[in-house]
């Protein structure tokens, strides 16, 4: 799957989130509105988003592939492969970029690891 969207499939995915399921009529109606656009940029730009697998025209109704937070696990996942070789602990180091986490957050941080661990008890 293809997580990586322009600012425009990114803006339609947003409106259709939290409508979706949602007739494409409506959604025309929808990107008119919210963005001036017209019936064949909305078509383009949804099936952009349906060849990504995000979303589906299925009869005329635009149904989620994916709901908002399967697309950012998806994206973090390949933005971590892509760009640190899919190496969580580089990619943890470089957003600490040198500095100190507060207790909070290395307390959040360990929580995490251990409810993910693959050998948890």
């Amino acid at each position: 799957m293809d997580t990586e969207l322009t600012r425009a499939e990114l803006r339609l995915a947003e409106l259709l989130w939290p409508r979706a399921p949602l007739p494409s009529p409506e959604l025309v109606a929808l990107c008119e509105r919210e963005m001036g656009w017209k019936k064949s940029t909305t078509y383009t730009m949804l099936k952009r988003l349906e060849n990504k697998g995000i979303f589906q025209n299925d009869g005329g109704t635009v149904r989620a592939c994916l709901t908002r937070e399967e697309f950012d696990a998806a994206h973090s996942r390949q933005f971590v492969r892509d760009s640190f070789g899919g190496s969580l602990p580089r990619f943890l180091a470089a957003f600490a970029g040198g500095r100190q986490l507060s207790r909070a957050e290395a307390e959040e941080l360990q929580r995490l690891i251990d409810e993910h661990r693959e050998d948890k008890p």
